[in-house]
C-alpha cells in the first residue's frame, strides 16, 4: 500500500462546524482526523487525499493536482463521495457509522461517529509480541459481529474490498467494527493502471487483480478468510501471487492443528480458496458456521494430525467443502 506523503491539516483548524484535533490514521488515500463538532461530540473525519496524485505542502489546506492527475482525482472523489453517501444509509452496530460528509479544499470529507478502542491488526502484533496466539473462542466472537456487519453492507449491495485485520476495529467492549471500504481505490484501480496496487496482498481474492473478473461477496469471503487466518497465525498470509508460485496454505494450516478446532481450520480454508466458485459464497453460512460450537473439544496435536490423515489430509477437504454455503442468503 502507498504511503501518505501528504501534510496533515493543522491541529486547531476549523473546518465546516468541526474542529480538528488531531491526525490519528493516514494511508495512501486518504487521512483521518480526531475532532469535535459544535456540540463538543468527538468524531473521526476522513479527508479524501490520495498521495500519488495530490501534492499538499505543510502551511497549506488545498492539495495541488498536476493537469495529468486531474481526471483521476476527481473520479477517485466522486466515488468517495458516493461511498460516503451509500454507507451513511446503513446503521449497524459492526459497520463505521458516517454521520455527515461535505466538500471544503477541493476535496471531500466523512465525518464519522469516533469509537475508542484499537484495531484488530494491533490486537494481533500485541499478542505475537508476547508470544500468544489468539483463542478460538476471540477468533469466533469477533468474527461473528464481522459476518453480522458484512452482511448488511452486502445486504445494501456494497462490497468492502479491503477487508483486513487493520480495517477490523475492536471497541473498549470487544465488539467489532468494520472500518475502511474500499471502492474508491477500486475504481482508481481499474481507471489508472498507475496507481496499482490499490489492494493489500495477503488479504485480496485472486479476482481483485484479475482484469474483467467478476466481484461479488465471494470477494470479500477471500478477505474473511485471510483475516481469520492472519488471527490465528499471527502473520499476514501468503498473497494470491506468491500462493500461485507456491502455496503454503495447506503446511500453513497444519500447524494450526491441535491450536484450533478441525471445523474452525476447514472454515478457514474454504473461504481461501483461490476459485471463487469453491469459496462459502455467503456471508451467512460462515456467521452459521462461526456460531457453531465445535463438535468436540480441542484434541491432543497428535490425535487431530491423526484425524487428518485418516480422512486424507487438507487437500481432500477441498472437494468436500467446495460448495459451503452456496444458495444460502
Amino acid at each position: 500500500m502507498a504511503a501518505q506523503n501528504n501534510a496533515p491539516l493543522p491541529d486547531g483548524l476549523d473546518i465546516a462546524g468541526y474542529r480538528i484535533v488531531k491526525k490519528i490514521a493516514s494511508g495512501g488515500f486518504s487521512i483521518v482526523y480526531l475532532a469535535y463538532d459544535g456540540e463538543g461530540n468527538a468524531v473521526a473525519i476522513k479527508e479524501y487525499l490520495p498521495s500519488a496524485l495530490a501534492l499538499r505542502q505543510p502551511g497549506e489546506l488545498v492539495p495541488v493536482v498536476a493537469k495529468p492527475h486531474l481526471a483521476v482525482f476527481r473520479i477517485g472523489l466522486k466515488c468517495f463521495f458516493e461511498e460516503g453517501r451509500a454507507l451513511a444509509r446503513i446503521v449497524h452496530p459492526n459497520v463505521v457509522r458516517v454521520l455527515n460528509f461535505f466538500r471544503a479544499h477541493d476535496t471531500v470529507y466523512m465525518v464519522m461517529a469516533y469509537e475508542s478502542g484499537h484495531s484488530l491488526q494491533e490486537h494481533i502484533a500485541r499478542a505475537a509480541a508476547r508470544g500468544r496466539r489468539l483463542g478460538e473462542q476471540f477468533v469466533r466472537q469477533v468474527f461473528t459481529g464481522v459476518c453480522a456487519g458484512l452482511r448488511e453492507v452486502h445486504a445494501n449491495k456494497l462490497l468492502h474490498l479491503d477487508l483486513k485485520p487493520a480495517n477490523i476495529y475492536l471497541r473498549t467492549d470487544g465488539s467489532p467494527l468494520l472500518l475502511d471500504f474500499g471502492a474508491a481505490r477500486q475504481t482508481l484501480h481499474s481507471d489508472a493502471p498507475m496507481l496499482a496496487p490499490m489492494y493489500t496482498p495477503g488479504f485480496a481474492a485472486p479476482e481483485l487483480s484479475t482484469r474483467g473478473a467478476s466481484l461479488g461477496p465471494w470477494t470479500d469471503i477471500y478477505s474473511l478468510g485471510a483475516a481469520m487466518l492472519a488471527c490465528m497465525s499471527c502473520s499476514t498470509p501468503q498473497s494470491v501471487d506468491a500462493r500461485r508460485a507456491g502455496d503454503k496454505l495447506l503446511e500453513q494450516l497444519d500447524k494450526l492443528v491441535g491450536r484450533y478446532s478441525p471445523e474452525l481450520i476447514d472454515l478457514v480454508q474454504s473461504c481461501l480458496a483461490l476459485d471463487p466458485l469453491a469459496r462459502p459464497q455467503s456471508v451467512f453460512a460462515i456467521q452459521k458456521a462461526l456460531q457453531a460450537a465445535p463438535a468436540a473439544p480441542l484434541a491432543s496435536a497428535s490425535a487431530q494430525a491423526a484425524q487428518l490423515e485418516t480422512r486424507g489430509g487438507w487437500r481432500g477437504l477441498v472437494d468436500r467443502l467446495g460448495a459451503f454455503g452456496r444458495g444460502q442468503g
